[in-house]
């Protein structure tokens, strides 16, 4: 699935990004623990979190994840935009919550952690 593709499935603006309309994202992600995104996701993956903090943007850059999506309107602060514009790691907001973001992206075809890689 597009990155533009999820941008128009969650309603969400995007916060951080150049030339992201094109990213190709293998799967989805939501997380909060950081742990559980290094455990769990895949190179590619969108991870979906309420956490706005620097960290995840190490960690998106440790486990090569192609984009981060904050919910339930969540903004992140500038220092976070700064080092994601500099990792070259889109940010997008949303406002819904967690649940329902990840559960639109399902319907429409991108694949959870259990359907990607085994």
């Amino acid at each position: 699935m597009k990155l533009s593709e999820v941008q128009y499935i969650l309603e969400a603006e995007v916060v951080a990004g150049s030339r992201w309309e094109d990213i190709d994202v293998v799967m989805g992600c939501g997380a909060d623990l950081m742990s559980d995104v290094l455990a769990f996701a895949e190179r590619g993956a969108l991870l979906l979190t309420g956490l706005t903090n620097m960290q995840v943007v190490r960690t998106s850059m440790m486990a090569e994840i192609a984009a981060v999506c904050f919910v339930r309107g969540k903004r992140p602060p500038k220092e976070t935009v700064e080092m994601a514009a500099e990792a070259d790691l889109p940010l997008l907001s949303t406002r819904l919550p967690m649940f329902e973001a990840c559960g639109r992206l399902y319907r429409e075809g991108l694949k959870g952690c259990s359907e990607v890689g085994g």
